[in-house]
């Protein structure tokens, strides 16, 4: 691997300004010729991983190597060509960084590009980088593909080595990445999954009706005639409701047990230095904090729950369609309060996977009054070339471009 220093023109902020890692992709890779930025959470040997918070940078010293993932795409000819803005220690959704800024949303101009990989989808869909990497927690790759209109994927937990990074709750962090078309986003698939992607097809699909309740009748609107499209590829699909009560009590849970891995990751660090947050991301380690043993063996039991209905639902190679968020990209600079409306409807959509280990990908192919809106496909566990298979042949008969 060699480096020098990068020349881009960041328009968008999207990279980071205190760091000039750069590693050139090596010759005759599958990937020669591409470039790909990388989340501001994996180590680059030689350079401080800045989390998207300047105390946390100033406490931490260089990486000693490299992330897995970096090497599999550096050594295969990618070039990386910059780390891109994260929120604080990935615990945001909306992608506004009270440090760094927001990333411009270039989809969406005005509106938020969605978080916690906020810079890595923006590079991508505004031209700065062929493809990036994420990480996706509690929905940090499936949020900003759908407000940015870009495909992305939340992979199998434990799919992809989460070496090299830094980690919020290792029960739920995934590496995930963006590409604009989907064929790009099936080759840097088949490295990061160390397998070929194929030509596999799902037996049938299930439209979640709950799922998509909890998102607004437009992108409902135009959401469903798509799905309907994709459920007669297969020609066998049916709707179906996957909780037995509601969908919205699902989230809570992973809100529980998700945050106190959080919190447990990140104590010790917090006591110790009193690091600067936004209010935000402060909130939400303070409830953290506050979550009791009683809290977690509760959460345990529905989580068992859920993951029972959820494997039922997934067999014999089924697939679940629902919305990857229930509204466009939001504006930016909202009030906290109606962030605080709109963050538990993102979570009871996005939980489903986190909670169930579940890959997930987001597919670019609707608009709400021009604003990009994502649609996702989500199977059992180990499906993801199947998924990306599926999706690449989803967007070939739907015709989408970029």
């Amino acid at each position: 691997m060699t480096r020098s220093r990068r020349s881009i023109d960041d328009r968008l902020n999207a990279f980071c300004q205190d760091t000039d890692a750069y590693l050139e992709g090596a010759a005759g890779g599958p990937l020669s010729g591409l470039t790909f930025a990388a989340k501001d959470i994996f180590d680059i040997a030689g350079y401080v991983t800045g989390g998207g918070n300047p105390d946390w940078k100033a406490t931490h010293g260089p990486a000693e190597r490299t992330a897995w993932v970096v090497r599999v795409l550096v050594e295969a000819g990618a070039t990386m060509v910059g780390k891109t803005i994260t929120d604080e220690i990935t615990r945001g959704i909306f992608g506004e960084n009270a440090h760094y800024g927001t990333p411009v949303n270039p989809r969406a101009p005005g509106r938020v590009p969605g978080g916690s990989s906020s810079g890595s989808a923006a590079a991508v869909a505004g031209g700065l980088a062929d493809f990036a990497l994420g990480s996706d927690t509690g929905g940090s790759v499936r949020v900003p593909s759908s407000f940015c209109g870009l495909y992305g994927l939340r992979p199998t937990h434990g799919r992809i080595s989460l070496d090299g990074i830094l980690l919020q709750a290792p029960s739920y962090d995934t590496i995930g990445w963006f590409a604009g078309d989907a064929d790009l986003f099936a080759r840097v698939a088949a490295l990061l999954l160390q397998s070929e992607i194929g030509q596999t097809r799902p037996n049938r699909l299930v439209i979640a009706e709950d799922a998509f309740e909890v998102a607004d009748r437009s992108v409902q609107d135009a959401l469903r005639p798509v799905a309907d499209r994709i459920g007669s590829l297969l020609g066998s699909y049916a709707s179906e409701r996957l909780a037995p009560t509601r969908l919205s009590d699902w989230s809570g849970q992973q809100q529980i047990l998700q945050g106190r891995e959080a919190w447990e990751t990140a104590k010790d660090w917090i006591d110790r230095v009193n690091p600067r947050f936004s209010f935000e991301v402060a909130e939400r380690y303070r409830f953290a904090s506050a979550i009791t043993e009683a809290d977690v063996e509760v959460a345990k039991s529905a989580r068992e729950s859920i993951m029972t209905r959820m494997n039922a639902v997934l067999a014999n190679a089924t697939v679940v369609c629902l919305p990857t968020t229930p509204t466009p990209a939001p504006p930016r600079g909202e009030r906290l309060s109606t962030r605080h409306v709109l963050r538990p409807r993102i979570s009871t959509l996005t939980s489903i996977a986190g909670t169930t280990g579940t890959p997930q990908i987001n597919l670019p192919l609707a608009e709400v009054d021009g604003l990009p809106v994502g649609l996702s496909l989500l199977g059992a566990r180990g499906s993801d070339g199947m998924l990306i298979a599926f999706a690449r042949e989803v967007a070939q008969v739907l015709g989408h471009r970029r």
